[in-house]
């Protein structure tokens, strides 16, 4: 997929793939936690009002209200961890002499390609395995910034960046390299 989107002259330097598999828990499960909690709580006990309460079932677009709330609360709770591994899964990374790629193929392709000696930002983030994360921007601000909260799934975060690579300073190093 990377190599088809390669330039005249252009030569792939390094390729890969974020981690694969679910992400157990993350920084922003400090927050999503609870509200997945307190949201699928409020929404079992709407269902329970309006489907079997001794008062009688509520009209039908009550019934089909809290059934909507409630697929929406268990994508809070368990859902978005498969669709974050869905995702990553369909997602390739890129350096080249001149660009860094990211790549997601599927039904919600999408197709990034920087200018590397124009990157905003170069941010690493390194874990104790030696993975970890590239960051190419420096978007910090609360809803967007790095635990993603007004996204719910890290894979779909509008911000440019390797997430969670195998040797992350090797290709830190590398995108530097080429920079200069």
């Amino acid at each position: 997929m990377i190599e088809s989107r390669l330039f005249a002259g252009e030569k792939l330097l390094w390729s890969g793939q974020p981690w694969q598999g679910l992400f157990l828990l993350r920084a922003i499960d400090i927050f999503l936690v609870p509200f997945s909690l307190f949201w699928i709580g409020f929404v079992a006990f709407w269902n329970y009002m309006v489907w079997i309460a001794p008062a009688g079932p509520a009209p039908l677009p009550f019934q089909l209200f809290g059934l909507a709330f409630l697929a929406i609360g268990v994508f809070f709770v368990i859902g978005r961890f498969f669709v974050d591994a869905w995702l990553r899964a369909r997602t390739s990374y890129a350096v080249t002499t001149q660009r860094v790629l990211i790549e997601r193929s599927g039904p919600f392709r999408s197709s990034k390609s920087l200018d590397i000696a124009r990157l905003p930002v170069l941010e690493l983030s390194e874990r104790g395995d030696g993975s970890g994360s590239i960051r190419f921007d420096n978007n910090r601000s609360w809803f967007h910034g790095n635990n993603n909260i007004g996204v719910w799934i890290a894979s779909s975060d509008a911000t440019p960046r390797f997430l969670r690579i195998d040797n992350v300073r090797n290709v830190y190093a590398l995108i530097a390299k080429q920079q200069s």
